[in-house]
């Protein structure tokens, strides 16, 4: 009796296998060519038609979307803002460990292109992930270094975020010249996380000092 052929084993994949592997190419897809790609020529890339492919994504965006959550919402991991609120460590330890373990995962290429290209077309990517890291990342810093610098517990301001941002962003960038440009002059990922937390703390705590004064000072017109 004749052994079945490899080929055809492999391509024998339930229907969930079939569409975890066609978001597995489409990552590959999209990294290198963008999201202005067509559907028809995803399809010719993955060696199907594009009637198979509409039937697990039904559009371009529900394919976007499932890349999204592959690439962005899988990979994080809870435990981060474990780091970003354990209070037996101060803030600046925290932000250095929590930016050394979150680089790991966000310095890929893949992720970087991905990311890149979805702002470059407009895509709700950047969008939804921007506004992950805002409530998961950027809002829990500032209330920890209020905490940690005295000041009593008060929503971030917009500003405030705009200064958590720069780090953040510095941080983010030095991956895309790393990993896209090859242009990063200093090679220790732990160094340039290092500069740019103790930057932002130093900052922060001025900034939030200042703001204090200002209230203070806003006050005491209203009581004259």
């Amino acid at each position: 009796m004749t052994e079945p052929d490899a080929t055809a084993k492999r391509k024998r994949m339930s229907s969930g296998q079939r569409r975890e592997d066609f978001i597995t190419k489409a990552i590959a897809f999209f990294a290198e060519e963008g999201f202005e790609s067509s559907t028809r020529g995803l399809a010719r890339q993955l060696g199907v038609t594009q009637p198979l492919l509409y039937r697990y994504f039904p559009s371009k965006d529900d394919l976007i979307l499932a890349v999204y959550d592959a690439v962005y919402v899988n990979r994080w991991r809870p435990e981060w803002e474990e780091i970003l609120t354990d209070r037996s460590t101060s803030v600046e330890e925290r932000l250095n460990t929590f930016y050394r373990v979150y680089t790991d995962v966000i310095f890929n290429r893949e992720w970087m292109r991905i990311y890149l290209f979805s702002g470059l077309k407009g895509a709700d990517i950047n969008r939804r992930y921007m506004q992950l890291v805002r409530q998961r990342i950027l809002e829990p810093i500032v209330a920890e270094a209020r905490a940690e610098f005295g000041h009593p517990p008060s929503p971030a301001t917009d500003s405030e975020i705009e200064f958590a941002w720069v780090m953040h962003g510095g941080i983010f960038y030095y991956g895309v010249r790393d990993l896209i440009y090859d242009s990063a002059l200093e090679t220790r990922k732990d160094r340039v996380v290092a500069d740019a937390v103790a930057a932002f703390v130093a900052g922060l705590k001025i900034k939030l000092a200042k703001s204090v004064e200002a209230e203070h000072a806003s006050e005491a017109q209203r009581t004259d």
